[in-house]
């Protein structure tokens, strides 16, 4: 039984790999081994990161390569600040833009009091006039008052 026999394994990990050969006889054991998972993986996020050049083009700007994973890294805690600037510069607008919605409100409901508080102030002046109040007593026959024809007599007193 001195056959040879060829297995070959060939492990994928994105892309194909060299086979790897484990030829065995007898004998003899020839073993050649291919990367680990873990060292392909590791390769391929490294190849994958290219560093970042001197020139942006506008290629490269519209294109995405300004946002590579190692620029985003680097400035996550900056994205993270100017994010919670702009919450907080919203939610202070908003406050600010409902502020002004309650003193327009508050305006005119003043406006319409200063109004209704005129028209009664001129209803009541109008109510209380002498010659109304006197018109008003003749239609009821109420009262026996009556408008004078003579002007009133001012009393003196020796004391004052």
């Amino acid at each position: 039984m001195t056959e040879e026999k060829d297995i070959k394994l060939t492990i994928e990990a994105g892309e194909q790999t060299e086979p790897a050969t484990i030829e065995t006889t007898e004998n003899q054991e020839v073993i050649e081994e291919s990367p680990s998972l873990k060292e392909v993986i590791l390769e391929q996020a490294i190849e994958d990161e290219a560093p970042l050049s001197k020139t942006f083009t506008l290629r490269k700007i519209l294109g995405g390569d300004i946002l590579t994973t190692q620029a985003v890294r680097r400035q996550v805690w900056l994205l993270l600040l100017i994010t919670l600037f702009v919450i907080i510069y919203i939610s202070n607008r908003y406050s600010c833009q409902q502020d002004l919605i309650t003193i327009d409100k508050l305006q005119k409901e003043l406006k319409d009091a200063k109004y209704k508080a005129l028209s009664s102030s001129s209803q009541l002046t109008e109510k209380t006039r002498e010659s109304k109040v006197l018109e008003i007593l003749q239609n009821n026959k109420d009262s026996v008052l009556k408008i004078p024809n003579q002007p009133p007599y001012v009393i003196r007193l020796e004391g004052e």
